[in-house]
C-alpha cells in the first residue's frame, strides 16, 4: 500500500474530497490521508453534498492539521494549489495540482471541482497500479 496525503490550506474541501476519492477509487493500493496547513476545523457543507452525490459519507471527516496526520515518509504528498501556504512533509514523490479552491463558488462549479480531483486521483491510483 503506497501512503498519499493530499494537503490544502483548510483541509475542508479539496484535500478532504480527494482523501475519499482516493479510498473509493484505489483502495486496494492507496492508504490515504488529508490535511491542512492552516485547518478550518470542519469539512465544507457543499463538499459532503457533493461526496454524497457519488456515495461517499464526507461527514465522518474531521479537519486535521499537518501534525495530526502520521509523521512518516509518504509515498507521495499531493498539494492543490495552496502553493507556499502547504509546508513540505517528506514524501518520496510531490506534485502540486493546482486546483482552484472551490469554497466560495455555486454548487455546479464546486461539483467541477470535485469532477476534476476525481480525474487526477484516477490517474494517480492507475500510475501506482503500474508501477
Amino acid at each position: 500500500m503506497k501512503k498519499v496525503l493530499f494537503v490544502c490550506v483548510e483541509n475542508s474541501c479539496r484535500s478532504q474530497m480527494a482523501e475519499a476519492l482516493a479510498r473509493m477509487y484505489g483502495s486496494d493500493v492507496v492508504d490515504a490521508y488529508s490535511s491542512g496547513s492552516r485547518p478550518s476545523g470542519v469539512v465544507n457543507e457543499k463538499a459532503i453534498a457533493a461526496m454524497q452525490d457519488i456515495g461517499y459519507d464526507l461527514a465522518s471527516h474531521e479537519s486535521k492539521s499537518l501534525d495530526d496526520i502520521p509523521q512518516i515518509e509518504y509515498d507521495y504528498a499531493i498539494t492543490m494549489g495552496c502553493g507556499d501556504e502547504c509546508p513540505n512533509v517528506r514524501a518520496k514523490a510531490r506534485s502540486d495540482w493546482q486546483i482552484p479552491d472551490p469554497k466560495h463558488m455555486e454548487m455546479p462549479q464546486f461539483i467541477e471541482v470535485r469532477n476534476t480531483i476525481r480525474d487526477q486521483v484516477i490517474e494517480l491510483v492507475e500510475e501506482i497500479k503500474r508501477a
